[in-house]
């Protein structure tokens, strides 16, 4: 059951997008397009309060811009979906053996938590709050995620890259530049300028001789 979280974690962060934050840093930052501690969180609450019981089975959707979560096994009868919500609850977990072996890992800190910080963590982001609700024999939940976050992570070489950087910190630079600050000659300068302005990364103002490059924030 632990090795599941893992294995549902690497499903979800295969078939959802990221976009990386050129800086000129050393490093470059790289944003998830779902809150991934929360989609964990969500994953753990699944496995814990999963109604062992039932033949069927637990699914994850993925599409462009939602991930739906469904587990056998409701909410007790006791407690409603604006209780989830608004933590007039008292959490009782389903499987008492599993989620003793979670919280005693550390994968859970609190009994009853999990709900607002799922919610807390897609606020943080500027997301929707994830949809709960009883669905048939079970539980769904759907987390709604930004729908213009590229990955483009996979597509810059380390060239393209520092091009990227060079350009944000000196936008009137020239190929001639760029390629004697990089180490290659401009015909490969102008290729990686191209697969960058394809990839809609960078654009030019101006013309070629005394205009300058704009870096494209895919943020927004």
């Amino acid at each position: 059951m632990i090795t599941q979280v893992d294995q549902v974690m690497n499903f979800v962060k295969k078939h959802i997008n990221k976009e990386v934050i050129i800086s000129g840093k050393t490093v470059n930052q790289e944003r998830w397009q779902y809150p991934l501690e929360a989609i964990r969180e969500i994953v753990m609450n699944m496995i814990v309060h999963r109604d062992y019981r039932s033949a069927s089975d637990s699914i994850v959707k993925i599409f462009d811009n939602r991930i739906e979560f469904y587990n056998p096994g409701r909410l007790p009868d006791e407690i409603t979906v604006e209780d989830l919500l608004n933590n007039r609850y008292k959490s009782t977990p389903r499987n008492k053996l599993v989620a003793g072996i979670f919280k005693n890992l550390g994968m859970i800190e609190k009994y009853g938590s999990g709900i607002r910080r799922i919610i807390s963590q897609f606020s943080e982001m500027g997301l929707p709050k994830p949809g709960f609700e009883n669905q048939g024999i079970g539980f769904l939940v759907t987390a709604y995620g930004m729908k213009d976050v590229e990955n483009v992570v996979e597509k810059l070489n380390g060239r393209q890259q520092k091009i990227l950087s060079l350009i944000r910190a000196t936008p009137n630079i020239s190929a001639e530049e760029l390629a004697s600050v990089i180490g290659i000659n401009k015909r490969n300068i102008q290729l990686n300028i191209k697969k960058l302005r394809d990839s809609g990364l960078i654009k030019r103002i101006g013309p070629d001789k005394g205009g300058r490059w704009v870096v494209i924030d895919n943020r927004k």
